[in-house]
């Protein structure tokens, strides 16, 4: 696997104590870098103090008080994971509970704005810096019995479009990831029926693995990555088609 030199750089990676944020997070460890974690405080409980911040991301007071704590104790933030997400359950539209319904696009869509709201300012002042979002293939394909997901993941997709023009002229690239479905708990929320349908489209018959999307991560977050911004980059067995 290839290694990336991120001594001395400070990672934010959010929903980072588990799942492909935790995948992420020890990878980017694994190459130097000082990761915090900022997640839901009952996630971040046994965590170091100085290396996780207790944050909602529907929450814009919390990522605030995470971003000021974070620059006060490390005096940057070099790279921005944002994986924090929701799944929600897999329910035909007209059977959907509509606060459920708004709670997947609070956390999935207006999380990843307040997220990057909370962060981009500090980059701007450095002029440099790492946006990675994790979005989804459902984003660009559309899920069946996922129409909350999909929608707000899309909407992931075209923030993360418009954020990369915005921030082009400066040393800050911003992109995102599009898995198709990887093995995490976030699958325990979804209907086994509808996980297997998701991997029969698969071209490779499989799950990914989270590891799989860090090491994506990982490269969209060096200095290697010069000339994307605005970018979707597909994981999905060779399941995208656009």
């Amino acid at each position: 696997m290839p290694r990336y030199d991120f001594a001395g750089r400070v990672s934010v990676v959010t929903g980072g104590a588990s799942g492909i944020g935790a995948a992420i997070a020890e990878r980017l460890r694994a190459d130097g870098a000082t990761v915090v974690v900022w997640d839901l405080p009952q996630a971040v409980r046994d965590l170091p103090p100085a290396l996780a911040c207790a944050v909602d991301v529907t929450d814009r007071a919390s990522l605030a008080a995470a971003t000021q704590a974070t620059l006060a104790r490390h005096g940057r933030m070099d790279h921005l994971v944002h994986s924090a997400g929701y799944a929600g359950p897999t329910v035909p539209l007209d059977d959907y509970d509509p606060a459920e319904w708004q709670r997947i696009v609070d956390v999935n869509l207006v999380g990843s704005f307040n997220v990057c709201r909370a962060v981009v300012p500090a980059m701007r002042r450095a002029d440099a810096g790492r946006i990675v979002a994790i979005a989804s293939l459902a984003g660009k394909e559309g899920t069946p019995n996922a129409t909350a997901y999909s929608a707000a993941k899309a909407g992931v997709i075209a923030l993360v479009k418009a954020l990369g023009k915005e921030l082009a002229a400066t040393g800050v690239r911003v992109n995102a990831i599009a898995p198709a479905a990887v093995r995490t708990a976030l699958l325990a929320q979804m209907a086994p029926a509808h996980v297997q349908t998701m991997v029969d489209k698969s071209p490779m018959g499989r799950l990914g693995e989270p590891q799989e999307v860090a090491e994506l991560a990982a490269w969209l977050c060096s200095d290697a990555c010069s000339f994307s911004t605005g970018a979707v980059f597909d994981l999905s067995g060779g399941r995208a088609t656009y």
